[in-house]
């Protein structure tokens, strides 16, 4: 079962039908919402602030979810997909956006509607990524548009990969 951390106040909510790994650590003041999955050795610390979560959002393996205190929050829509040792500290997600593996997206940072933010990139403090935008690099930097029906058709089947395997756990602990 996740580590579940009640802390000033303010106990983790979730919605129905998520996956919480074994491992993976929830702190303080956190909303998320209905079928989202966070993956094993994951921190989400809403010690200082605000973490608000939309609807089936996966967030991967390794990843840490952070924020200023009383400087930043982070806000993440619904069909987003966050892969694995992504750090987001205090950033602003659209829906439908994807973050890749080992990006960082810093404090007051906004990743736009359908956007991709690539593996490795470095988002730094206040870049504003607009919709259907692919950026990357250290720090990144705007590289095309997508498509948006690419974008959009790519991050909700994702997202409903990922609440196929979080299926898979509850399966075999049934057993």
């Amino acid at each position: 079962m996740a580590l579940i951390i009640p802390l000033r106040g303010f106990t983790p909510k979730t919605g129905r039908d998520c996956f919480l790994a074994e491992n993976a650590t929830i702190i303080g003041d956190v909303t998320m919402g209905d079928g989202c999955s966070v993956w094993f050795n994951t921190v989400l610390r809403g010690d200082v602030n605000t973490i608000t979560i939309g609807n089936r959002v996966n967030i991967q393996d390794g990843s840490v979810l952070h924020t200023l205190y009383q400087k930043s929050t982070i806000e993440i829509g619904d069909d987003v997909s966050i892969g694995h040792n992504v750090t987001i500290h205090g950033a602003k997600i659209h829906n439908f956006a994807l973050i890749g593996m080992g990006a960082v997206v810093m404090d007051n940072a906004e990743v736009g509607e359908g956007a991709i933010v690539a593996a490795g990139a470095v988002v730094l403090s206040r870049t504003k990524i607009g919709p259907n935008e692919l950026w990357g690099g250290a720090p990144a930097k705007f590289i095309k548009m997508v498509d948006p029906e690419q974008a959009r058709e790519i991050n909700v089947k994702i997202a409903r990969n990922y609440l196929m395997y979080s299926k898979w756990y509850d399966e075999d602990n049934e057993k």
